[in-house]
Parts: structure tokens; C-alpha cells; sequence
């Protein structure tokens, strides 16, 4: 599961994000993700939010799932893998796992739009990141599913 991903990011679980019942608790997966697509763009060499500013667009989210495989506990070493599974005109599709060592404990996705701020119009991806994107993923991203997303963002 791993090979496809060029990118891992790793954190400790923090004290704060287990539950009751000593897991992390669920929604903070989402917040490692989160960390993780950080990461990710600072290793793509892009400058966001500031590059994506300057153009007076952003990014917003259109979906996010997570599916839950094991569970991650207090002071657990976990990797968090990010790619770019499907890049689009103006959406972008990112997958993650999440590993403590060989243990695959999560799969997630989100799936981002790229548009104008003053509109929420979707908008094309700056040449220099889809460059980016495109250089940088060992497994390149597909084309997004034929599926389209009409809502402003």
C-alpha cells in the first residue's frame, strides 16, 4: 500500500487526541491529514497559501472520508502518507494511509477545488504547482473521475 505514495509525514499522537477509551479519536485523523497536506506542499516547493493569494484564489474542500483499519493509541509513532491520486482543471483529489510501523491503520481522501476567492468560481491550477505535482508524485495522478462537481465552492 505504501508504494504508491512519494510523500510521509510523521507525529506522535498527543495525549489530547485519545478518547476515553485510549484510541485517537476519530475526527482527529482528519487533523493529521490536514498536518500531512502541509507538509506535503512545503515538500512540492509551493508556497501556500501565500502563492494562491497572490492570485486571489484558494482552496476549498468538497469531501472527505476516512476509512478505519486498526486504531492508533497515546504517544504512537504514525506516518502519514499523502499523494495526489487525481489532479483535474480546477479539483484535486488527495489519498492518505496511515501507518504505525508496517500496520496500516487508516485510509483517507479529500478532495479540494481550486477557485477564486470574490466568486467561488472553480478555477485552473497554476501551471507551477500542476509542474510541481506532476514532478514530484512517483505514481502520477489521473485525470479526476468523470463525476463534476457544479456547486460553487
Amino acid at each position: 500500500m505504501r508504494a504508491p505514495f512519494s510523500f510521509s509525514h510523521r507525529l506522535r499522537v498527543r495525549w489530547s487526541e485519545v478518547d476515553r477509551q485510549d484510541i485517537v479519536f476519530n475526527p482527529h485523523y482528519f487533523t493529521y491529514f490536514d498536518v500531512a497536506v502541509t507538509e506535503y506542499w512545503r515538500a512540492l516547493g509551493f508556497d501556500y497559501p501565500a502563492a494562491l493569494a497572490a492570485a486571489g484564489t484558494d482552496i476549498y474542500a468538497l469531501e472527505s472520508g476516512a476509512q478505519y483499519h486498526a486504531s492508533a493509541g497515546y504517544d504512537d509513532q504514525l506516518d502519514i502518507l499523502v499523494r495526489c491520486s487525481h489532479l483535474g482543471r480546477s479539483s484535486m483529489h488527495l489519498g492518505f494511509a496511515i501507518y504505525r510501523g508496517d500496520q496500516h491503520l487508516t485510509s483517507g481522501r479529500l478532495v479540494y477545488v481550486h477557485a477564486d476567492v470574490v466568486t467561488r468560481k472553480a478555477a485552473p491550477w497554476p501551471d507551477a504547482l500542476r509542474e510541481a505535482i506532476f514532478h514530484f508524485e512517483r505514481t502520477p495522478p489521473e485525470p479526476p473521475p468523470t463525476r463534476r462537481y457544479t456547486q460553487d465552492a
